[in-house]
């Protein structure tokens, strides 16, 4: 029992992370088709994840339900949207204006995903918006060089990728360098630059720091000196 439970997957993660390794340096037709197993596999887990946090949220709702939490009138909601998109999803609706077949576009399942979560998706995100420029305004406060280096690359970015930003643009006026017109506040070329340059070379620091830390937690799992992943410490 305990080598099922500590060595078994152990001996599995080390199997699986050396052959899938392995692959990478000897490209075959044999090769693609152990990958393509193991993806498999790991869409079948995957589905089985998914039905577990059905469950998880299902009974965390339930629960806040039954215990008449503070709140727990949106968990009637959540469970009531739930039941109906996965009705629309596989019971095979008969009503006028709709697809028979669920998933095609007109069908109930559709309908519902385009006109009622998509627009309250995007009415989140816009008033998630306001938050973040409120923010934005507490944290930005010009108190060193550093902070205002950042406030003044938030505005650039804030009002240059808004309509106002080309009419301030196009009101100033034009110089010309090297035979081409360029206006004296260019916040379009502003924000690209910012984007491309400061932005991105911090944004590829960060990524190649992940990716080595990612690298490293890879190592310790095949050869089993990371072992959180069964349920437990070291």
């Amino acid at each position: 029992m305990i080598f099922l439970k500590r060595q078994f997957p152990i001996i599995i993660a080390f199997v699986a992370g050396i052959m899938l390794w392995i692959r990478y340096y000897i490209p075959s037709e044999t090769s693609n088709s152990i990958e393509e197993g193991y993806l498999n596999w790991v869409r079948i887990i995957v589905g089985f994840a998914a039905i577990l946090g059905i469950l998880s949220l299902l009974q965390h709702h339930l629960i806040k339900i039954r215990l008449k939490r503070p709140g727990f009138a949106f968990s009637y909601v959540t469970i009531a949207a739930f039941i109906l998109m996965m009705l629309a999803g596989l019971a095979p609706f008969a009503i006028p204006g709709f697809a028979e077949k669920n998933m095609e576009s007109g069908s109930l399942f559709n309908w519902l995903y385009e006109f009622t979560f998509i627009p309250m998706q995007a009415t989140m995100f816009s008033v998630l918006a306001f938050f973040i420029a409120s923010a934005a305004f507490r944290a930005f406060r010009a108190r060193s060089m550093e902070a205002t280096l950042l406030l003044l690359a938030a505005l650039i970015m804030m009002v240059g990728r808004v309509p106002i930003g080309d009419l301030i643009s196009n009101a100033t006026p034009t110089f010309q360098l090297f035979g081409n017109d360029y206006h004296v506040i260019d916040l379009e070329e502003w924000t690209s630059w910012l984007l491309n340059v400061p932005n991105a070379a911090a944004k590829r620091g960060i990524l190649l720091g992940v990716y080595l830390s990612q690298i490293a937690i890879a190592i310790r799992i095949i050869f089993g000196i990371e072992r959180t992943y069964m349920g437990g410490g070291d």
